[in-house]
Parts: structure tokens; C-alpha cells; sequence
């Protein structure tokens, strides 16, 4: 019984990677803004995998605001919850709570029901570069990039990378640094997010998803620190619908 444990796992996982080397669109960080972009990406028919380096998938929203499970999403984004069966409560005219636990959990399990491949315990340390485009991701385990070990990465080809990893804005600044490009912003570089500002960083989180080079685009907080916009703290609305947002960028570039 133990080998046969054993064989099934390796049979089924090596099966899966081999079917998945190659893939329309590499999200990378598995935050709410990156699984709505997989969600609405599979939806369209896309094929998607996702990279997380933590062993679980969810990024910030799991501890909601200093470990209160409940977080804070505005009226504009609440039809991406009912779309996806996340129950909430009113708070007022402005604003609804839903338990931060429930409505990571239900993100996850609605992206992995469609098919997206999530690689938990992944890190991606590089990008792939062809041509002058963004064209794949190099990937590791995680806890040998957190050991610095010295073993050589795999890479994965993908028609998009995708961004999401957040406020270090990991795969923007790796991408622009190694390979002296100039980034669609200010500075042509990674600007770094600024102070909290709910209500202009919630805007901007929007505003700032698209392309910032070829192949490459950004989404969530990652969007707001390569752009140089304000943090938004534990409101969740933005990074819904920026999730959404660059679903819809990407769906154009591959028809």
C-alpha cells in the first residue's frame, strides 16, 4: 500500500506538470485581485496556472485587517462576490463585511474547480525573455529560494506573466532590473507604493492594471508599488475588480 501511495502521487502531480509546461497566462501570487484574473480567464477558456510560494494560496486576505477575520468590500465590487456565491452582510450605504477565512477559501476553490493549476510552494525567480517580451516564468521551490540554496530552477513558457505578487512587486522589478528595460511608468522603472490612502489607493489599484511591458502586465497592490500609488489597507473591493480589470486586458491581447 505505501508504494502504491507513493505511486499515485508522483503518477498524478508528474502527469499534471507535464501537461501544464505551457499555458496562455503565468499569474504570479495567489491574492484575491491574481484568483478573480484565473477565475475570469478560465472562464473565457484560458489556460491558466498560477505560482505561490507559501503553502497556501490566498495572499493577504486570509488574516483580514491585524488578524480580525472580517474585511471590507465597497459597493462597487460586491457583484464579483454574488457572481461567486461569497455570502456577505451590510454594513451601510457604502460598504459590506464578509469573514476574510470564507471568502479566501471560496476564491481558491473557485479557480481550481475551472481548472486553473495552482503550484503552492513555488517560487518564481525569474522571468523567461525573448525577443523583447516577457515570455515564461523560471520557477523554484520555495524553501530552497528562502534557504538560498544553489540549485538551478525550471521554467514554464506563458503568452502572458501577470504580476500580482503584491507590494514587493517581485517579477516587475526582477524583469525590469535584469534585463534594463523601461516599464510603461513614471519613472520607466518600479516606483514603490507610497502611504496608506484607502480611498485614492482603492482608485489607483484600478487605474494602474495594464501593461507595463510586453507580455507583462500587473494587478492588486503590485499594480499600486510599480505605479507609486498609496496602499489601501484591509478594503478588498479594488483588488476584486482589478483582478477583473486585467482579465478583460489580457482576453483582448489573445483573441
Amino acid at each position: 500500500m505505501d508504494f502504491e501511495v507513493t505511486k499515485a502521487i508522483t503518477e498524478s502531480w508528474f502527469a499534471r506538470l507535464q501537461e501544464n509546461l505551457c499555458f496562455d497566462a503565468a499569474i504570479v501570487g495567489t491574492g484575491p485581485s491574481g484568483l478573480i484574473a484565473a477565475v475570469k480567464l478560465a472562464d473565457a477558456g484560458y489556460k491558466v496556472s498560477m505560482f505561490e510560494s507559501k503553502l497556501a494560496p490566498g495572499g493577504g486576505m486570509w488574516g483580514g485587517a491585524m488578524l480580525f477575520s472580517s474585511i471590507a468590500i465597497q459597493n462597487e465590487a460586491v457583484y464579483l462576490l454574488d457572481e461567486l456565491e461569497i455570502p456577505y452582510k451590510r454594513y451601510n450605504e457604502n460598504l459590506v463585511v464578509c469573514d476574510s477565512v470564507l471568502a479566501t477559501s471560496a476564491l481558491i476553490y473557485q479557480a481550481a474547480k475551472r481548472g486553473v493549476v495552482i503550484h503552492n510552494g513555488m517560487s518564481v525567480e525569474d522571468v523567461m525573455f525573448k525577443e523583447n517580451r516577457v515570455s515564461g516564468v523560471v520557477v523554484n521551490w520555495g524553501p530552497v529560494v528562502r534557504e538560498g540554496l544553489h540549485v538551478d530552477p525550471l521554467s514554464f513558457r506563458a503568452k502572458i506573466v501577470v504580476d500580482a505578487t503584491g507590494h514587493p512587486c517581485m517579477i516587475s522589478e526582477t524583469a525590469a532590473r535584469k534585463n534594463n528595460i523601461t516599464l510603461n511608468t513614471p519613472t520607466g522603472k518600479v516606483c514603490g507604493e507610497c502611504s496608506l490612502n484607502a480611498v485614492e489607493g482603492e482608485a489607483m489599484t484600478v487605474e494602474n492594471t495594464k501593461e507595463i511591458y510586453s507580455g507583462l502586465y500587473v494587478c492588486g497592490m503590485a499594480a499600486n508599488g510599480v505605479f507609486g500609488s498609496p496602499r489601501m489597507g484591509p478594503i478588498f473591493g479594488g483588488m476584486l475588480l482589478s483582478g477583473e480589470k486585467v482579465a478583460k486586458l489580457i482576453i483582448e491581447e489573445l483573441k
